[in-house]
């Protein structure tokens, strides 16, 4: 029987370096970047904050290449002319994705659902809100691990409120403070929390996860948020009611995390706040979900 697949979409500029072409593109124009790509297209491009966990996601399928549990997907802005240099590069670095689209400017984010993607890593943030938007996993990248010594282990770890779980419990926080949101959680504690923009993420993990025996499993997974006893009993409940396992959990009430996703040793950390995901940045590599009342949508024209 053919095993459910864990699809990945990522864009060109989270995969690999693109800065100096991009410094083009804002400076000089479309027409100057197109020049440029065309003329470098047989120059190796370096990699991005993303490409040590794409080169993870795929190392999965070493065990089952017949019957691969895990699909990387580029997302580009490109136009398929310019974006023969990414492609060029993806071969150099031996890297097995062979599905893409090009979009010549416009966002990518409407293909996600064509391509069944789980998650879409990028670093533009308004195609990560397009994406949440329309339902689906998304976070902007940050940074790139600053780990020295990594486990073969591909290690995920996320926040709790507005990532793996809605924003209700957190909109209680932020608007009626810490004693009223405590009194909630205790109230609510055997009702599981809805899911947030990540459920379906974490459950595709899960699967491959139960591929395997838990000592050989290829990914171990992370739940490090800021909440405490007695915040804690919703949050095993839920996802025991989800029927998803998490590896570990680590109620930190209100601790940085930054130490402890080092301790974990996060190949990337998932978090709806900008400054958990900059404090994380200087041990792991970090990703922003804008979702959630901690990031309020920019007002329509």
């Amino acid at each position: 029987m053919r095993k459910q697949k864990l699809v990945v979409a990522i864009s060109s500029r989270a995969l690999f370096n693109l800065d100096e072409s991009h410094a083009i593109f804002e400076t000089q124009g479309k027409e100057a970047f197109c020049r440029y790509q065309i003329d470098h297209e047989d120059e190796i491009l370096a990699p991005g904050y993303g490409f040590s966990l794409v080169k993870k996601f795929l190392s999965i399928n070493e065990s089952c290449p017949d019957d691969p549990m895990v699909e990387i997907i580029l997302l580009s802005q490109n136009s398929a002319d310019t974006g023969l240099r990414i492609f060029n590069s993806i071969a150099h670095h031996g890297l097995a994705i062979t599905r893409a689209a090009f979009t010549s400017g416009a966002s990518p984010y409407c293909y996600i659902a064509a391509f069944g993607a789980h998650l879409f890593l990028s670093t533009n943030a308004d195609d990560v809100r397009k994406t949440l938007d329309a339902g689906f996993a998304a976070a902007t990248i940050l940074s790139g691990s600053s780990l020295t010594t990594q486990s073969h282990q591909l290690r995920i770890a996320f926040d709790g409120d507005s990532v793996l779980f809605s924003d209700e419990s957190e909109r209680i926080f932020q608007q009626q403070g810490l004693a009223k949101f405590a009194e909630n959680e205790r109230k609510e504690a055997k009702n599981p929390l809805p899911g947030g923009p990540f459920k379906d993420f974490l459950g595709a993990l899960h699967f491959i996860q139960t591929q395997f025996d838990t000592a050989s499993s290829p990914i171990r997974t992370a739940l490090v948020t800021a909440r405490s006893a007695p915040a804690h009993e919703r949050v095993v409940r839920t996802l025991r009611a989800w029927g998803i396992r998490i590896d570990e959990a680590l109620f930190l009430g209100g601790m940085p995390k930054g130490a402890f996703l080092q301790a974990f040793g996060a190949d990337i950390f998932f978090d709806d706040q900008t400054g958990h995901c900059e404090s994380a940045a200087k041990h792991v590599a970090a990703a922003h979900v804008p979702h959630g009342i901690s990031n309020p949508k920019a007002p329509q024209d």
